[in-house]
């Protein structure tokens, strides 16, 4: 019984791993690429 539970736990850990690698890569790049939107939000917003 207490086999069955070690992979459930198993299977819930490397969803947690694959969800914090996802939300670091998803900083990283919004952290690369945020400073250009920006400045592509404040051209637009001059344009009107």
């Amino acid at each position: 019984m207490w086999y069955a539970r070690c992979y459930v736990g198993q299977g819930l850990v490397e969803y947690a791993l694959v969800i914090s690698l996802i939300v670091v890569v998803v900083i990283i790049v919004l952290a690369l690429i945020g400073p250009a939107l920006v400045d592509l939000y404040n051209q637009g917003i001059s344009s009107i």
